[in-house]
């Protein structure tokens, strides 16, 4: 034994340990696993028992508990009775005489093998376990120390309900207290009762433990052994008295909220809460409720409960609701108090909702509780002002802190919402009073300002347009208030950005009382709003403010000159920004851009005259423009780097100028205001100039494509002329996003012009298809990209957008493009891969694509005669290739799902196809696909059905035919089962 002893030193973190080396250590570790894993189990048990007798080191003894507790545990069972009662008899002893001066993890770790043994062997093999460990009376603090650890670790290990347990587990567990209940219950909680007099004051650490212990038991023992005359008094007591440490008042606490969280009958648990109310003066009083937070909370919470299942036509009912009103204001106490160690907000908060929750036609009574429960909300929703620097610069912990409270705060809204439902009058006069005490003080904290703005702006989320609009209840009042509102602390990033949002949320009630837009457009563009000195609040208000201008239009016609004026220097700051500085971060919905979009928007409205538009946006426009012709100039003489000030720069000011272009359509640009067109065609000169000059800048190639997408928009067909010079450079260097960029613009060109696009499509078909046929070779999706990387991905989008240019040329009269002998080189590679998409594809919705595309071309190429078809060949190939892998072959493979909503559109799309080949085709078609059923053992009477409902056009019945082929009856190949369409065909 001394030599496993110095290796159990050696090996545990005792100061021998420290002194020894690594080498030293690892030796000592592996001593002592063969000393556990190689001694038989009976000679382990009696070499460990020893340790325990006769060494004086506690990290021996510990080591001695835990490998007999592993070889119990791990049923590595002791197979000789002698060893078990000598081990039980041992273990017994060293409880019974315990020392409380013990460390306590030797004291927790002897608690937990015997309750293991416990386990194993009480009632049947050892009926006398409790009744030996029970202290006598009185207890001494050793004994009782160690009885309540032992039964402290029995409830961790087996007993409690709050850890899932299996089979095995369950069934010791209800055996063990079965027996207890029959045999030592009554004498157990004496013991409690006793230590916890004896000891409060003697040792109250003690009288803590044991009154933990009980706590845990209540819920399984009878009630009454702890909810009695002589017991709760006690409690009460303890949990009252300035005298008694803080753990021993909570462990009271903790076994009062068991008493009135003991399951039982509604009847009896509303006896129970009459008991405790009645043994307690004051029970419900604010003093309860700071002192005894989870007691009051888990009263009201069973309160409330009683109340919903007895209800208040019943007597006990409504008592059940007496007492739980008489409680509320030690809830309300509690959940005010914000100390999160000794209320658990969670809950309170779930038992709040549940009792607004009840609420049909608040009492006066309640709609005082109801203001209390705002207050609570409000309380709680208010950040710690620990964390105000860091929510301002809203740097890494300020984030983190924002993030937790939109999190926190998701539960108190859904509160809020409730009480708005319920009483929206007194929610009204609640957030009055918030700002007028805002409003009224030069002291008031960023806290309370974010808090009361916060609760007016979800106000706002739960009132109907209507209400906003008209002003209902107080909205007529507090909307004036705030738009004057100038608060101590508006310079605090969280209070301006709430405060802007608030206003938002209310502009429909400023769109129906005009005298308040000049108010509203103060707020926006002063230091309130764009020049406010946090540049995030800035841009948040340039977005806002575009938004306002959206809504309300014309009614800012006559504030035009002074918007302008105001925005002059931020537009200015926009373009002029170092951009390239890594320190300025935005969101790319609010970047600043938003206010040339607000200014676009502005001068677009068709009420301002054309002389005043063609003024605005000169004044707009003209800088800009001269803008980019100096950068390119410097740029073409020093060179642009993607991520140089200039290339950044030129950016900018695209982006601008795609924003001022959305306060325009064509309508206006190239109808009523054609001098507008004018200015837009010239600055669409100058910004492709710069792709010409670097068409490899692909930052700055992705918002030229933005600006064309615009232009494209306002200017109509006279923007063609342009396009070719762009497509070109647009083509130069190109990746998979690069193209798939490219390919949304030339679909967008496609739509709008239609056939007008002809000689421009045509133009750059060539190009487009050899650059794709690199780009999306089979190669590029088999070269080891996994599918969720971001090449993956780019190459996916293409692929969609390039079915969607087929899809878009087929649609739109252009298919002729396809014949034209620049084009046509490309056209085999392009029906071979429309015809293995349609019938193969995994992405379900690009096989309908090319299906659609198909049948465009159907049209467009074919017609009853096969002399008139524009394509030769192309017949044929619909009819044996398409007709049958992608009409029959695909719908029957086994990953086509009938059960799907997108398979089914993919199949009604090939019963159009099938329907429009018939009718251009006609007796080829049929002929060779009815050959292709009767090969697929489709029964020869189906097939003639088929035949002659195509002949019909009877769609329905073609879809009910071919899931046919799919049952048992007609298995073959790849053709499988497929039940549910059995017996379906008429």
């Amino acid at each position: 034994m001394d030599d496993l002893e110095q290796a159990i030193l050696l090996a545990s973190d005792s100061p021998a340990a420290a002194a020894a080396s690594p080498a030293v250590r690892a030796e000592a570790l592996a001593y002592c696993a063969r000393a556990r894993d190689e001694t038989p189990p009976s000679s382990l048990l009696h070499l460990c028992l020893y340790g325990l007798a006769s060494s004086p080191h506690a990290h021996v003894h510990f080591w001695c508990l835990q490998t007999i507790h592993d070889a119990l545990l791990l049923r590595r069972r002791l197979a000789l009775p002698d060893d078990l009662a000598l081990l039980r008899s041992s273990l017994l002893s060293l409880a019974v005489s315990s020392n409380a001066a013990s460390p306590p993890f030797l004291r927790n770790k002897l608690a937990q093998l015997l309750a293991l043994l416990v386990r194993f062997e009480y009632p049947h093999v050892y009926p006398s376990y409790f009744l030996d460990l029970i202290p006598p009376s009185p207890p001494l603090p050793g004994p009782t120390d160690m009885f309540a650890r032992v039964l402290v670790s029995l409830d961790d290990d087996l007993l409690s309900q709050d850890y899932p347990r299996n089979a095995e587990e369950a069934s010791d567990a209800g055996r063990v207290k079965d027996a207890m209940r029959a045999q030592c219950v009554p004498q157990i909680a004496r013991h409690w009762h006793e230590a916890a007099v004896s000891l409060r004051a003697a040792d109250p650490a003690v009288a803590a433990v044991a009154l933990d212990a009980a706590r845990r038991c209540i819920s399984w023992i009878d009630v009454s052994l702890v909810a009695n005359d002589v017991f709760v008094p006690l409690l009460f007591d303890i949990a009252l008295s300035p005298g008694s440490v803080a753990p021993l008042a909570a462990a009271a606490v903790g076994c009062l909220s068991a008493v009135a969280a003991k399951r039982m009958d509604a009847r009896a648990k509303v006896a129970l809460l009459r008991s405790l109310m009645s043994a307690q003066k004051g029970f419900g009083s604010p003093d309860s409720g700071l002192k005894m937070a989870h007691l009051v909370t888990a009263y009201a919470v069973e309160a409330l409960e009683c109340y919903r299942k007895l209800g208040s036509s019943d007597a006990d009912g409504a008592a059940a609701l007496e007492m739980l009103e008489e409680v509320l204001p030690a809830v309300f106490a509690a959940a005010e108090s914000g100390d999160d160690d000794e209320v658990d907000s969670g809950s309170v908060l779930e038992f709040l909702s549940g009792y607004v929750s009840t609420m049909k036609a608040p009492t006066e009574k309640q709609l005082g509780h109801l203001g209390q429960i705002l207050e609570v909300v409000r309380m709680q929703m208010s950040y710690d002002p620990v964390y105000r620097g860091h929510l301002d610069v809203l740097d890494k912990i300020g984030k983190e802190e924002e993030d937790l409270m939109a999190e926190q705060r998701k539960d108190l809204i859904a509160l809020f919402r409730s009480i708005c439902r319920v009483a929206p009058g007194t929610t009204q006069l609640f957030i009055r009073g918030l700002l007028v005490t805002a409003l009224s003080s030069a002291e008031v904290s960023v806290e309370d300002v974010e808090v009361a703005l916060t609760l007016f702006y979800r106000l706002g989320e739960i009132v109907g347009e209507e209400e906003i609009r008209t002003g209902a209840g107080l909205i007529r009042e507090l909307v004036p208030m705030l738009l004057s509102a100038r608060f101590s602390c508006h310079t605090h990033r969280l209070v301006a950005l709430v405060y802007l949002d608030t206003i938002s949320r209310y502009i429909k009630f400023m769109q129906e009382n005009d005298q308040y837009v000049p108010h509203l457009l103060t707020v926006f563009l002063d230091e309130r709003g764009i020049h406010h000195q946090n540049a995030h609040v800035s841009c948040h208000a340039g977005y806002l403010l575009m938004r306002a201008i959206r809504l309300l239009k014309a009614k800012l016609v006559p504030y035009l000159d002074t918007i302008l004026q105001s925005l002059q220097d931020a537009l200015v700051q926009f373009t002029a920004t170092d951009w390239a500085n890594k320190d300025i971060k935005f969101s790319s919905s609010e970047d600043g851009s938003q206010i040339f979009e607000a200014v676009g928007l502005l001068i677009g409205i068709e009420e301002v005259s054309p002389d005043k538009q063609v003024q605005c946006l000169t004044a707009l426009l003209n800088p800009l423009c001269q803008q980019i012709e100096s950068l390119v100039m410097d740029a073409k003489a020093q060179g642009l780097e993607e991520s140089s000030p200039r290339a950044i720069g030129l950016q900018q000011i695209i982006v601008a100028l795609t924003m001022i272009s959305k306060g325009f359509n064509e309508r206006l640009v190239m109808g009523s205001r054609p001098t507008l067109g004018v200015m837009f065609k010239k600055t669409l000169d100058v910004v492709l100039q710069v792709l010409i000059s670097f068409p490899n800048v692909k930052p700055l190639r992705s918002k030229i494509i933005s600006f064309l997408h615009r232009m494209v928009e306002i200017l109509g067909i006279s923007v063609l002329p342009c396009i070719p010079i762009a497509l070109r450079q647009l083509l130069v260097d190109n990746e998979a996003k690069d193209m798939s960029e490219f390919l949304y613009l030339i679909n967008q060109i496609i739509c709008k012009f239609k056939s007008s696009a002809n000689a421009l499509l045509e133009d750059v078909f060539p190009a487009i298809a050899s650059h794709l046929s690199v780009i999306l070779s089979h190669d590029a999706f088999s070269n080891g990209f996994a599918s969720n990387t971001e090449e993956m991905r780019e190459l996916q989008e293409l692929e969609k957008r390039f079915y969607a240019f087929l899809l878009h040329i087929a649609t739109h009269d252009l298919s002729t493009v396809l014949l034209t002998p620049s084009c046509r080189h490309y056209l085999e590679n392009i029906m071979q891969l429309l015809l293995i998409t349609s019938c193969s594809h995994k992405e379900i919705s690009h096989r309908k694509t090319c299906v659609q595309t198909f049948v465009n071309l159907i049209k467009d190429w074919c017609s009853s005669s096969e002399i008139e078809d524009k394509l030769p060949g192309f017949r044929v190939f619909m009819i044996e290739k398409f007709a049958t892998g992608c009409c029959l072959q695909s719908v029957l493979d086994k990953s086509f799902n009938f059960r799907d909503g997108i398979s089914i559109a993919l199949f009604g799309e090939i019963m159009m196809a099938q329907k429009v080949m018939y009718e251009r085709f006609g007796e080829n078609f049929v002929v060779n696909f009815v050959t292709k059923l009767r090969e697929a053992h489709c029964p020869p009477d189906l097939a003639e059905q088929y035949y002659q409902k195509l002949q019909g056009s009877c769609i329905i019945y073609v879809h009910k035919a071919l899931p046919f082929l799919r049952s048992e009856d007609v298995y073959c190949g790849n053709i499988f089962t497929e039940p549910g369409y059995r017996g379906k065909v008429p």
